[in-house]
């Protein structure tokens, strides 16, 4: 039978399926929404998006009214800056002072002074080395920023984080136009009335901090604005300190390579580049070594940046830089400053001037001192020790060819040991005895009594000097009393002679410190520094003529070819007569072949030379010459304390001879200057039969002395105890 129509469809038949059948209406769970009308919300999501949009329309409002402040600000600050920067020129030497030059006796540089420019370069002429090692080194980006790298500023704080310092502490990510708003010092100019010193203005032009890092974006700015990034990078190659007293690149490339900046190749301009970091401490002249290591890295980023090649970075690790020979020598600190303080202070410390300085310093005599001097303290003295020394190397004229002012120990410190320091003579004084007997019309082959002394002086009683030995060897010669430095007869020949005698010898020469007052005068307790002792000396060399030792010959101007002031020689007014100094220099050269200074003796030339050593050995010198030099040597320690054997026939002898070696190799020798006088015999054997009675008179017989000479008043006056 048929299913009638009214029959409902199974539960599984689609919607309108069939014919007549109702729709079932849908459950609740399935129903759609009808299309037109958007979906309802969640009403909490609903509620926190309102606040969020709230609160971006309000960010949004402030921060583009801000920004947009901000930028009036920087641009109002940027026109500021840009109106009052000169013009290019005007920036590239931003020194407060000049800078000192010093040259040889052969007119080459051997030190600097003050704050060298070794004259303005521009980035387009400099060496591409150069140019690209500062690039790569400093600011990658250079040439494609506006003057301020968010990302390098970024990337600096991102490293002071992870090196645990503040954020703006150490990197600092500034760029090469930042760095040069530093070293323009954000346009303000140096006045002493605002700053104690230029080493302040300095210190406050590169302190950092908030403040200042925002101050540099308007002028940063401005700076890119006025000038190409070639006149950026002129402006910083010629004001950027590169430590030893040099501003900008050309003074550092002449000082450490002797060369212009524009010839420098890639090893020299990574080690340039890498003086920016820090320049006292990368120096070349400091350390060497690091600085190689320091230019190795500037290598590498070099090559990074596709600047070099492998093959030329190879090349330039395989052949470091190497410093001139000047700058290698680190000679002639000691000099250079004495001649620094020998002019006037507003043309050579304090000179806002370049000034270019003659001397008379030799660098191969120096390097012949320096040499000497640290072979013999390499090989006679224990590892260690603080004894010091002192050298000068001079002419008869007193022109200072060589001075070393102290071994160069960890606390040796600045003092010059061969200007500065004071310290007793000892018998390095009693030449100056015997000149002024000599002057008096003495012969050296008069004779006097090495035996015991005993004299009273007012105020302090009886003094009895005593020889080094201990011992007496009676009636010697002037002779051989200074040949094997006799105290006795020292002292004896000084009162006979007259101790004013004595002291306007030992003054006329250049000893003018306090001199003593009383007998032990003549044994060398006054002071004097090794400088004026070794001009004394001179002074015996050069036939009796006072010496002022000068090394300043000539200065002037940068570019000037009329000196300013200068000299041509020391030598001042007779002191004793020059055949009282040839025969002093004949007795001389006896206490180097046959008394206390025989390890002083050259085998090729004659010498002369006296030894002195104070009491408890506190100091020891030796002085001497040759035809040639003048030669003086202290040493001792700069407190006083006693050495242990050693006096000045000892080490200052050896150091002497060593000098000397190296100083005359090469000279042919040539005879001193001296008169060897005609021997006398002793009183003794004047007075036996058969010798006509004939006494001992003085030298030249133009001096009335008495009938009995010289000896008679020195052994009638000191042959028995005497009290004055």
């Amino acid at each position: 039978m048929a299913q009638s129509s009214g029959a409902r469809p199974k539960s599984g038949g689609t919607r309108g399926s069939g014919g007549g059948g109702g729709r079932k209406p849908p459950s609740s769970g399935s129903r759609t929404a009808p299309k037109g009308r958007p979906p309802r919300r969640n009403p909490i999501s609903a509620f926190f998006g309102g606040i969020f949009r709230w609160i971006f329309r309000v960010l949004w409002g402030i921060g583009w009214r801000v920004a947009f402040l901000l930028a009036i600000a920087v641009g109002t600050s940027t026109l500021y800056f840009y109106q009052k920067l000169p013009e290019l020129s005007d920036l590239l030497d931003g020194r407060a002072r000049g800078s000192v030059t010093l040259l040889d006796r052969n007119g080459d540089v051997f030190a600097w002074r003050g704050e060298t420019f070794g004259g303005q370069i521009d980035a387009q002429h400099v060496s591409p080395n150069l140019r690209n090692a500062i690039v790569a080194t400093e600011d990658r980006r250079f040439y494609y920023h506006l003057g301020i790298s968010p990302r390098g500023i970024i990337g600096a704080m991102r490293i002071n984080l992870a090196e645990g310092r503040g954020p703006l502490e150490g990197n600092g990510g500034s760029t090469i136009t930042q760095q040069v708003a530093k070293l323009l010092c954000l346009g303000v100019p140096y006045d002493q009335a605002n700053w104690k010193s230029e080493a302040d203005y300095e210190a406050d032009c590169r302190s950092g901090g908030v403040y200042r890092k925002i101050k540099e974006v308007p002028f940063a700015l401005a700076l890119e604005a006025k000038y190409s990034k070639d006149e950026i990078l002129t402006i910083y190659l010629n004001r950027a300190y590169l430590g030893a007293g040099t501003r900008g690149f050309e003074a550092a490339a002449q000082r450490y390579f002797g060369k212009s900046a524009n010839d420098v190749t890639p090893a020299e301009a990574a080690m340039l580049a890498g003086l920016l970091k820090a320049p006292s401490y990368y120096a070349p002249t400091n350390n060497l070594e690091r600085s190689r290591e320091r230019a190795n890295i500037i290598i590498g980023l070099m090559e990074e940046e596709g600047y070099l090649t492998k093959e030329q970075a190879d090349e330039a690790h395989a052949h470091p830089a190497k410093l001139s020979a000047a700058a290698a020598a680190r000679s002639g600190g000691f000099f250079a400053d004495w001649v620094m303080d020998s002019g006037p202070s507003y043309l050579t410390r304090n000179t806002t001037e370049d000034v270019i300085i003659r001397t008379t310093y030799d660098q191969r005599i120096q390097k012949a001192a320096e040499t000497a001097l640290n072979d013999v303290f390499a090989t006679k003295l224990k590892e260690g020790s603080k004894a010091q020394a002192a050298v000068v190397v001079m002419s008869a004229d007193g022109a200072v060819r060589a001075m070393v002012g102290g071994r160069n120990t960890a606390d040796a410190g600045a003092f010059n040991r061969a200007t500065q320091a004071l310290r007793q003579t000892g018998s390095s004084f009693k030449p100056f005895v015997y000149a002024a007997a000599l002057d008096l019309g003495y012969s050296p082959s008069d004779y006097v009594d090495d035996s015991p002394l005993t004299l009273y002086t007012p105020g302090s009683g009886n003094w009895s000097p005593d020889n080094y030995d201990h011992e007496y060897h009676g009636v010697i010669t002037l002779t051989d009393a200074l040949a094997e430095s006799r105290n006795i007869p020292a002292v004896k020949v000084s009162e006979a002679a007259g101790r004013d005698n004595v002291r306007r010898v030992a003054s006329g020469f250049g000893i003018t410190s306090n001199l003593a007052d009383g007998p032990a005068l003549a044994l060398g307790v006054s002071e004097a520094t090794l400088i004026d002792m070794t001009g004394a000396y001179a002074g015996i060399l050069n036939g009796g003529s006072a010496v002022q030792p000068y090394g300043l010959t000539d200065l002037r101007l940068m570019g000037d070819d009329t000196p300013l002031m200068g000299q041509e020689g020391g030598l001042g007014e007779r002191v004793i007569s020059e055949q009282a100094a040839r025969e002093l220099t004949y007795m001389m050269t006896q206490v180097v072949e046959r008394g206390t200074g025989r390890r002083a003796m050259l085998s090729d030339r004659q010498v002369a030379g006296k030894t002195g050593t104070t009491q408890a050995a506190r100091d020891a010198w030796f002085l001497g010459f040759s035809a040639d030099y003048v030669t003086g040597v202290w040493m001792g320690y700069d407190d006083n304390t006693p050495m242990q054997g050693v006096t000045g026939g000892g080490l200052p002898a050896e150091i002497w001879h060593e000098v000397m070696v190296r100083v005359e190799e090469g000279l042919p020798p040539k005879p001193l200057p001296m008169i060897i006088p005609e021997p006398r015999l002793p009183p003794v054997a004047q007075a036996s039969p058969g010798n006509s009675g004939a006494n001992p008179a003085p030298a030249g017989g133009n001096r009335n002395q008495g009938e009995g000479g010289f000896f008679q008043q020195v052994f009638s006056a000191f042959g028995k105890n005497r009290q004055d």
